[in-house]
C-alpha cells in the first residue's frame, strides 16, 4: 500500500458540532483536542513521516472574543498534550502579532520532544499572505528559491490533505506546499473523528494516480 509521506489536516466543524450538541460554539474547540491526539497515534502507526494541523488563521481572529480565547487555548493545550509524545514539533504562524500565543513561541523553531520522531507542524495565527511575503526576495522562478523564501520553508510538500466538516475549500492552507496535494473531504465534523475515517482516506489515496503533473 502506498502511504503518503506528509498529511495535512483541516479539522473543521467544531462550532457546528457544538451547536448540534446544544453547546455554545466555543465549546466545540475543546472537544477537538482528543481527536487530534488520536489522529497523531494513527499516523504514527501507519508510518506517516510528517503531519500538519491547521490550528487557526489570521482571518479566524475576526471571530467573537470568546471564540478566539477558546481556539487559542485549544492550540496551547494541543501542543501540551503532544509534548508527552515522541515527535519533532514546529509551530508556524505570524508570531509578531499579539494574536500569537506567547506560550507557543519556544516552538517556532523545530523542537524534538520525547525521543523525537514524526514531524508535527501546527499552523497557528497563520495567513497565506504572511507566509508568502518574502517571495519578492526569490531569485528567478526556481522552486528551491521560492521554498527558501517561504515563512513555512521547513514544511515539506503535502501529499494528502484531509478536511473534516464537509467543506470543499482550502481556506488558505499552505498554498505552495498544497499545489499538488490530493484533497479528501470527510463530511463528519472534526470532534467525531474515527480511525475508520483516517483509514478510508488512506485507502482512497492509495488508488489515486499521483503524477505531480508529469
Amino acid at each position: 500500500m502506498r502511504i503518503p509521506n506528509h498529511i495535512g489536516v483541516i479539522p473543521d466543524g467544531n462550532r457546528r458540532w457544538a451547536v448540534e450538541h446544544e453547546l455554545t460554539k466555543e465549546m466545540g474547540y475543546v472537544n477537538g483536542l482528543l481527536p487530534g491526539l488520536k489522529l497523531f497515534k494513527c499516523c504514527e502507526e501507519a508510518g506517516i513521516k510528517e503531519l500538519t494541523f491547521y490550528g487557526f488563521t489570521v482571518d479566524n481572529t475576526k471571530r467573537p472574543a470568546i471564540q478566539k480565547e477558546a481556539f487559542t487555548a485549544a492550540c496551547i493545550k494541543a501542543v501540551e498534550m503532544l509534548s508527552k509524545e515522541n515527535a519533532s514539533l514546529l509551530v508556524v504562524g505570524n508570531y509578531d502579532s499579539p494574536m500569537f500565543p506567547k506560550e507557543l513561541l519556544p516552538f517556532t523553531k523545530r523542537t524534538n520532544i520525547g525521543k523525537g520522531g514524526m514531524k508535527i507542524n501546527f499552523l497557528v495565527n497563520y495567513g497565506w499572505e504572511w507566509d508568502l511575503m518574502n517571495l519578492k526576495e526569490a531569485q528567478g522562478n526556481s522552486r528551491n528559491s521560492i521554498y527558501k523564501n517561504l515563512k513555512s520553508h521547513d514544511i515539506s510538500r503535502v501529499d494528502l490533505l484531509i478536511r473534516w466538516g464537509g467543506r470543499r475549500r482550502l481556506s488558505g492552507f499552505l498554498p505552495v506546499q498544497s499545489v499538488y496535494s490530493d484533497f479528501y473531504v470527510i463530511d463528519d465534523m472534526w470532534p467525531d473523528f474515527s480511525k475508520s475515517q483516517f483509514n478510508n482516506a488512506l485507502d482512497w489515496y492509495n488508488k489515486q494516480d499521483v503524477t505531480l503533473g508529469g
